[in-house]
């Protein structure tokens, strides 16, 4: 059995020291997992360079002001419920509301 090989890393968090890369065995055995899965493929060299990275959450209006707000946990609750961009939909709400009211 080969050994595994340690890599020295920036640590992320306390734990995280080392990454440890896989045996050649190892590394066969999970080239041979995806190249069996029929929902996995490999790109080609057009699809690779048309690839562009992603780096974080999407760049946002940049009009948006932080601010310390307290509601109802209730109303926490629902909104956040109703799963990822919560937040941008309780603004919405917000706008609406607003609009309505003549403010």
């Amino acid at each position: 059995m080969a050994k595994r090989v340690r890599i020295p890393i920036k640590p992320v968090n306390r734990r995280s020291k080392v990454l440890i890369l896989p045996t050649p065995e190892e590394d066969e055995a999970i080239n041979r997992g995806i190249s069996e899965d029929p929902d996995t493929w490999e790109l080609s060299d057009e699809e690779f360079t048309q690839l562009r990275p992603f780096r974080g959450r999407p760049l946002g209006s940049g009009s948006r002001v932080k601010v310390t707000l307290r509601l109802d946990e209730d109303t926490i609750k629902r909104f956040r419920a109703t799963g990822p961009g919560w937040q941008t939909r309780l603004n919405d709400l917000l706008i609406s509301a607003a609009k309505k009211a003549g403010i």
